[in-house]
């Protein structure tokens, strides 16, 4: 036997208040400015030159980093380990869900999605080679493989079920770009009081270029994200193997989002101060502002599906950017203009320029990637087709 899981009840949006354009409105203008101004609040109040934490290109290291520690490096990674046994409980928990087939029925393969193969490798190519004839261009390679990748995912969506980001909301997918964007620079400007990352290659451009190449760049993210979430709703271990496995009684109501609210704005206020100690919260602070106004406000949250122990978005989210994650750094890791790393005490065992430990931050990253698709592609996009098992 099942029950009815429709894509606005699985985020609670019957139950909860309405998503109004104003309130949508708000809630942008106050996580933006919170995400931007407390760091500089925090660097201001301490008498840090505030200005070289705006430059562009970011060149200027004005970070030194704590070195490796052993300690740290198994605290965190027992905290890894525990997210990964987590994971493996939840399929365990999953049981003869996974075994049903997905509730849609797929096609064939279009005919599309080969010439998109095709880019991602052609694109591949380019980026780890050296030709003399592409010279000009070698350092602007990164968006050809992911525009590849994006198109090809969504024809393999298109084949296994029917359904694609691009198919279903075609004018929404392509908001996803700009949005996008607009998303990563949040980071980028949030890893300014950090430096956990910088670019190699990247000082011989100017302002205006630099920030014309980089938003080209940053556009990809969220449709890569978003498309492998989708593609991983596909398969019956995510949709509807985690339908039902394991309700999870969450803190609730606007005391604790204000709360949440009030210490990730300290947090925020601290992260240029304490860099090696606070550096995580790159990685949650947007998270932890977004989900906490839609809860102030009384709307629906993406974690709101696991009081019923429905754990599909969650999982199929955080795998989608763990797996984008792993092609980010290894199409990065031969490139002309590059990204490295300069993280706090766990700065070892690397996979290509990535350490071991860094990749638990795509975890979050990808409930960040989800949260702002919600906003842009609405439920009906996102949330897990099919019945939840009983």
């Amino acid at each position: 036997p099942t029950k009815s899981c429709g894509c606005y009840r699985t985020f609670g949006q019957s139950k909860m208040a309405p998503t109004t354009l104003p309130s949508k409105i708000f809630a942008t203008v106050m996580c933006s400015a919170m995400l931007v101004g407390l760091p500089l609040i925090g660097v201001s109040a301490r008498g840090g030159d505030v200005a070289s934490y705006l430059e562009l290109p970011p060149i200027t290291r004005h970070v030194v980093h704590a070195g490796y520690s052993s300690g740290a490096f198994v605290l965190i990674g027992l905290l890894d380990l525990a997210m990964l046994a987590g994971v493996i409980f939840l399929f365990k928990r999953s049981g003869e869900s996974a075994k049903l087939p997905h509730p849609i029925a797929g096609g064939p393969f279009p005919f599309w999605g080969w010439w998109a193969l095709a880019l991602t490798f052609a694109g591949w190519l380019l980026a780890w080679t050296r030709f003399a004839w592409f010279a000009p261009l070698q350092a602007h390679t990164f968006c050809i493989p992911w525009i590849g990748y994006i198109l090809f995912i969504n024809a393999l969506c298109q084949m296994r079920s029917g359904r694609s980001l691009m198919s279903e909301t075609p004018m929404r997918f392509l908001l996803l770009f700009p949005a996008s964007a607009i998303f990563w620079w949040f980071f980028e400007y949030l890893n300014r009081f950090v430096q956990n990352w910088y670019y190699i290659n990247a000082q011989d451009f100017s302002p205006a270029g630099y920030t014309v190449l980089a938003s080209l760049a940053f556009s990809t993210v969220l449709p890569a994200v978003l498309s492998t979430y989708r593609l991983l709703l596909t398969w019956p271990s995510f949709n509807p193997g985690l339908a039902d496995v394991l309700p999870l009684a969450l803190p609730g109501g606007k005391i604790a989002a204000a709360v949440s609210l009030l210490a990730t704005s300290a947090i925020l206020a601290l992260i240029g101060v304490y860099p090696d100690y606070l550096f995580p919260v790159v990685w949650v602070a947007p998270l932890l502002i977004i989900t906490g106004f839609q809860a102030l406000t009384g709307r629906p949250t993406l974690f709101f599906s696991l009081r019923s122990g429905d754990w599909r978005a969650i999982a199929a989210s955080a795998a989608a950017a763990l797996i984008c994650g792993f092609l980010w750094e290894m199409w990065n890791s031969h490139s002309l203009a590059r990204w490295a790393y300069a993280v706090p005490f766990v700065n070892r065992f690397h996979i290509f320029a990535m350490p071991l430990l860094g990749y638990g931050g795509y975890l979050p990253f990808g409930l960040e990637c989800l949260a702002v698709g919600l906003v842009i592609l609405g439920p009906q996009a996102l949330t897990p087709a099919g019945p939840r098992a009983h």
